[in-house]
């Protein structure tokens, strides 16, 4: 079994014992991703929409730095501070992924790091 680890400079680095991806064979699992800007590892903004499309851009480099895209996800799960949130992340998930889409979880929690509103991690299987 091929095992490598993933990381770019182009999504934030690794704020505790994990790596932003794990490779094994054809499969990426993806480590959870908030909204932070990857420069300067800050909160992007408060506005929820503005948080989901930054975690959006950072799964995004972390895939493309696997080799693959948003595309490629077989599961994403979503992490919610406020389920009421959920319809913009359909909204803006229609702008970065096109069918079939990947199978999904949203799950309420009651905080996250940073304080953010947003988490998610995914699962993506390479060609």
């Amino acid at each position: 079994m091929a095992r490598e680890i993933i990381a770019t400079e182009h999504a934030p680095q690794a704020i505790g014992t994990y790596s932003q991806a794990v490779k094994i064979n054809t499969t990426v699992y993806l480590s959870g991703q908030i909204p932070l800007e990857p420069k300067t590892m800050q909160v992007v903004t408060q506005d929820m929409q503005g948080q989901i499309r930054q975690v959006f851009e950072n799964l995004q480099a972390v895939a493309q730095a696997a080799g693959g895209s948003l595309n490629k996800f077989v599961k994403l799960n979503i992490f919610l501070t406020d389920l009421s949130h959920f319809p913009l992340v359909n909204e803006v998930m229609a702008d970065y992924f096109s069918q079939p889409y990947p199978a999904r979880a949203a799950i309420g929690v009651g905080a996250l790091p940073k304080e953010v509103g947003v988490e998610m991690d995914a699962v993506m299987e390479l060609d």
